[in-house]
């Protein structure tokens, strides 16, 4: 008798799966904060799997002038048995900084193999974001890195966020992240400061309107919306009530950290319903054992359309280190080669 089919593999055939990232993305500039993420990425995992990634920052990080030694020192970490995960990204410049291709070459030409994804800041529009993703694909070709190299843009100015569709929608994009302290900043005191912090950010108009375009861009073109951060580092409960709205009221699936002390309280924010999670677990194995025909459930018709967004709600959890029903974390989760058809998915 053959095995089950793994949801991976069935609910997916001739259309792109949507994409699964942790539910928090720590920024780190420095050797030192940077090292110190990786060691927490050890301790904070879920089945050999971290619940958050690192990006590594090449922008804001990197000593003015010692741009390349700053570049140089991140990649040598991307190579570093401290990267025992592989979720460890980089955020270059921007495309009008003058060392963002230096900053790309060093880092793609040393150790693209071991890169997670790079980051794209500050486009005015379309365009700028595809100008770096061409480059990032003429150095890949030239170091000889045939795998793909996921970017995350960001969108921190009122052109980027007129284009957003589009930039959502060109080569290798698996995010959109909205940057609210920059996009504050670019609409040159038309917004008030407040604006960069709650509750103000979840209710000025502009910036409302902002957060919901970037979210229904990037589900729309089926890539992560990324929430911006929270600027308060001493109490934990703004950046879990920051990300608990970011996800329920504008339908972020991700959020940036600035402080180690974010990262858990974002996670479980981000995380889905418990109630949620038992019903999907449910579904799915029955839709399992009718080897993914349609059933009944509770009184209610479902067949594969269902399927996929229990499935996706699943693996959110997986991620995020929620509590899964046992039968469900076997059959989905446990197999080491389930693991790794679930990843290249």
């Amino acid at each position: 008798m053959s095995p089950p089919l793994h949801p991976a593999t069935v609910l997916y055939q001739g259309a792109k799966p949507f994409p699964v990232l942790a539910a928090c993305e720590h920024f780190a500039g420095s050797e030192k904060t940077i090292r110190k993420a990786l060691q927490l990425q050890s301790e904070l995992r879920v089945d050999e799997r971290p619940v958050f990634d690192v990006t590594a920052d090449c922008e804001d990080g990197a000593p003015a002038a010692r741009e390349a030694e700053h570049a140089g020192m991140i990649a040598d970490l991307l190579l570093h048995a401290d990267n025992r995960y592989g979720r460890l990204g980089v955020r270059v410049h921007d495309v009008m900084h003058p060392h963002w291709r230096e900053d790309m070459e060093i880092i793609v030409g040393h150790a693209g193999r071991k890169l997670a994804y790079m980051v794209l800041p500050k486009a005015a529009n379309a365009d700028d974001a595809l100008t770096q993703i061409v480059a990032l694909d003429e150095f890949r070709s030239l170091y000889g890195i045939e795998r793909e190299i996921p970017v995350h843009v960001m969108i921190e100015t009122p052109g980027a966020l007129h284009e957003v569709w589009k930039i959502a929608g060109l080569p290798h994009v698996e995010s959109i992240d909205f940057g609210l302290m920059d996009f504050v900043s670019a609409h040159h005191g038309a917004i008030p400061g407040s604006a960069m912090r709650s509750p103000d950010q979840f209710s000025h108009p502009l910036i409302t309107r902002a957060k919901c375009e970037v979210a229904a861009a990037a589900l729309g073109n089926g890539v992560i919306p990324s929430h911006n951060v929270t600027t308060e580092l001493n109490d934990p409960d703004v950046a879990r009530e920051d990300a608990r709205r970011a996800r329920n009221e504008f339908g972020f699936l991700r959020m940036w950290s600035i402080h180690p002390r974010q990262i858990q309280p974002i996670v479980e924010a981000m995380r889905p319903d418990f109630a949620e999670v038992t019903e999907a677990a449910g579904i799915l194995l029955a839709a399992q054992n009718a080897d993914w025909g349609p059933i009944a459930w509770e009184g209610k018709l479902h067949d594969r359309a269902s399927y996929r967004y229990y499935w996706e709600l699943l693996r959110r959890a997986h991620a995020t280190g929620a509590a899964l029903p046992a039968e469900a974390r076997h059959r989905f989760f446990h197999a080491a080669e389930q693991i790794s058809t679930i990843v290249s998915h």
